[in-house]
């Protein structure tokens, strides 16, 4: 009798997803769980796959879990988060602006240009403008937003928007930038942001980013094996540790879904989607 399958889709943002997910690919079989992936060049279509029937599980974005919750919730399934990394728990996005430029707060944004990244992150654009938004600051009313859009549909699973970002306020085209802190920090010590002559505003408030989604007919023995090894997998497996280092963690935590509630409000608020996760945002291309 042949095994079933599990499948999961991932998002191809950079060529090292294929090294990622063929190297788990050949651990799980080896741990006796009939694994395979499916490689997407976006997140929409990963989660609209989650139902019909092609994907049992996705590695999805912080959006793209947004926008399955919602499908399930109008289509009366659900849905779970089962496992995140260590790294996608509470994270803070930064603003940051120059030395010297007379920004000390943000109420001193207003008639100023902010830049962000890509039209669908989480953490570099959604996020970030609904933290000016409970601050009293709205887009195209009290500030000037200036976007740098970079591969739409990979959810700002990159740091193409955030780098152009960070140029542009070193070039002074912008007079204030958003990233995640770990990009600040990389982008701090790269030299893209000169030792010295920039500061950061402001921090957003804790969020969370990827998890593991699983689809709503997805076999449950399966999904329990599945999350069984990868809490299971250790650091200090020399086969395992590679991949991680790749994928960005140390270890595999229980999946939550608490750290999303700014993002949600940033959905609704910048019109993303709509309660059943259509797509209604305009000039998104993915």
């Amino acid at each position: 009798m042949t095994k079933q399958v599990l499948v999961m889709g991932a998002v191809a943002y950079a060529p090292k997803v294929v090294t990622i997910w063929e190297g788990f690919k050949a651990w799980f079989r080896e741990h006796g769980l009939e694994f395979d992936f499916v490689l997407y060049s976006n997140y929409e279509r990963q989660v609209e796959d989650q139902f019909n029937g092609s994907l049992h599980l996705a590695w999805n974005s912080p959006l793209a879990w947004v926008r399955a919750e919602r499908i399930a919730r109008a289509k009366g399934v659900k849905v779970s988060a089962i496992a995140m990394r260590d790294t996608d728990c509470d994270l803070t996005s930064v603003l940051v602006v120059k030395n010297g430029s007379g920004i000390d707060s943000l109420d001193a944004l207003r008639g100023k240009t902010v830049g962000s990244g890509a039209i669908d992150s989480p953490q570099a654009t959604l996020i970030p403008l609904d933290h000016l938004r409970q601050a009293g600051l709205v887009a195209g009313r009290d500030y000037t937003a200036r976007r740098f859009d970079v591969l739409g549909g990979k959810h700002g699973d990159h740091v193409g928007g955030e780098l152009d970002a960070a140029r542009a306020l070193v070039d002074n085209q912008i007079d204030a930038a958003w990233m995640i802190d770990g990009n600040h920090l990389a982008f701090s010590s790269d030299g893209t942001l000169p030792s010295g002559q920039t500061r950061v505003l402001a921090r957003t408030a804790p969020f969370d980013h990827c998890n593991f989604t699983v689809s709503p007919d997805a076999p449950h023995d399966l999904i329990a094996r599945f999350t069984e090894l990868i809490l299971g997998m250790r650091w200090d497996d020399p086969i395992v540790r590679p991949l991680l280092e790749l994928e960005g963690l140390r270890q595999w935590k229980t999946g939550r879904t608490s750290g999303y509630a700014a993002l949600e409000r940033a959905v609704d608020d910048e019109k993303f989607y709509d309660a059943h996760g259509n797509i209604i945002i305009e000039n998104y291309r993915y």
